[in-house]
């Protein structure tokens, strides 16, 4: 494999998706470069090849001299930077970017930065239908599904809400968004990360160069260490300080608030759940900080329904409530949604679990309290599923082989006035292609009852 000048080549390490949108805007900049990936026969190979025969796709084992050799390494989210190849090129002193940083090389308008463990394409979807509502031109992009880098082929947005995993955040160095937000830190991707500091310094990153933050303050860890001068807007489930969001309760009415002013009544909310009216308050601080009016962000809470796969009702069967949370492949997340929807309940009504897959290296231990006050039952499935319910303590618990079996086990738990709720805290690809097959999967065996 022969080497090339170090002053003037690029490698595109992993192809895909964002491998393949690096390709393309590379190839239109008119950068020398080429593509490597660890697979034998990548996802996006065919087009790479048919739309650049001239570019060079290495595929196998990487080899370290030849990514030594680049100027500039554009790293997909789907390959760690602890890779010993990728560590001897960064030690040889060449550039590590992602596409986000090639983004924010080309566009001018402000950025609203999304992370978190949980509710990213919650509060990013919310905050770019605040963004519409307001006749702002809004590109909603990154990990949510338009990979960045396709907006620009179009025209350049008002404004750009770009939600950002841990993974495109290791590789981003030049974001400087005009606000940028941590929503939550809990474990996660923790096969990936040898530590949760080290996942927690990825998530940090998010805030390098910003203008204006917003904190969590029922979550310390979302909280950055940021010079004077840089304004902070916070937001919990209390009453609220004077220049952050919060609840403020009155004649039994719950209510969204700023300071001492009240905004919006919870009951007006399309959103259920404690976890969802947290996701509101958040995107209320992200839109005020970014300068949206404040009537076009209330008329978009309130019509606003929520997220495919994310604590999504799906069915009312036997008297019995069906909710699909696919998107729920973390702890964390599992959590909120037991605690969010758990507080909507009334008298012994309790909640069915469907849980388990990937777990990534998590531990479990999380669940039981939750699942202690709110849950009648545990419905397990998947690899991981046994170790899930060894971590969860006195719950009747079942096994099932598929997920046509895990709603017929749970709706056999389940007694009229319960919600079934799958929300597997773990990743779905050891039984389907990803988090949406499994969410329909569940949607097609509720509605098969």
């Amino acid at each position: 494999m022969s080497l090339i000048a170090s002053d003037t080549f690029t490698i595109v390490v992993g192809l895909g998706k964002t491998g393949l949108a690096c390709a393309r805007f590379l190839a239109r900049k008119g950068v020398c470069f080429s593509v490597v990936d660890s697979r034998n026969h990548p996802p996006g190979a065919d087009e790479l090849n048919a739309e650049f025969p001239s570019v060079e796709l290495h595929c196998g084992d990487f080899d370290p001299e030849y990514l030594a050799s680049a100027s500039e390494i554009i790293l997909s989210p789907g390959v760690a930077q602890s890779e010993p190849a990728i560590q001897k090129a960064v030690s040889e002193g060449v550039k590590l970017s992602g596409d986000i940083d090639l983004f924010c090389r080309e566009v001018s308008a402000p950025i609203i930065a999304i992370t978190g463990s949980n509710a990213k394409s919650t509060v990013t979807t919310l905050v770019g239908e605040m963004a519409s509502k307001a006749g702002l031109d809004v590109g909603v992009c990154g990990n949510i599904g338009t990979p960045v880098l396709e907006m620009l082929d179009q025209p350049e947005k008002d404004l750009y809400v770009m939600e950002l995993s841990s993974f495109q955040l290791e590789t981003t160095n030049d974001l400087r968004a005009e606000v940028a937000v941590v929503l939550n830190v809990t474990p996660d991707h923790l096969d990936r990360y040898d530590s949760m500091q080290d996942y927690y310094k990825a998530k940090h990153r998010i805030f390098r160069g910003a203008k204006r933050v917003v904190v969590n303050k029922d979550d310390s860890l979302t909280m950055p260490l940021m010079p004077k001068g840089v304004e902070q807007t916070g937001f919990h489930l209390g009453k609220p300080d004077l220049k952050d969001f919060g609840l403020i309760v009155e004649s039994e009415e719950v209510w969204l608030s700023f300071g001492l002013k009240k905004l919006l009544p919870v009951s007006a909310m399309r959103l259920r759940g404690s976890h969802n009216v947290a996701n509101a308050l958040a995107a209320l601080a992200l839109g005020r900080a970014a300068s949206l009016p404040m009537e076009a962000m209330l008329d978009a809470l309130k019509s606003f329904t929520g997220l495919r796969h994310r604590c999504e009702w799906v069915a009312e069967k036997f008297a019995v409530t069906y909710f699909n949370d696919s998107k729920g492949t973390n702890v964390g997340a599992t959590v909120a949604a037991l605690k969010g929807l758990g507080e909507t309940l009334t008298g012994s009504n309790k909640i069915v679990l469907i849980a388990g897959g990937e777990g990534k290296g998590a531990e479990f231990g999380e669940l039981d309290a939750p699942l202690s006050k709110y849950g009648r039952g545990l419905v397990f499935i998947g690899t991981d599923g046994q170790r899930l319910a060894d971590s969860c303590g006195e719950i009747d618990k079942v096994f099932a082989e598929d997920m046509s079996q895990a709603v017929i086990e749970a709706t056999g738990m389940a007694h009229p006035g319960d919600i079934v709720l799958l929300s597997p805290a773990c990743a779905s690809f050891d039984m389907f292609s990803g988090f949406p097959a499994r969410g329909e999967a569940f949607v097609q065996a509720v509605e098969s009852l």
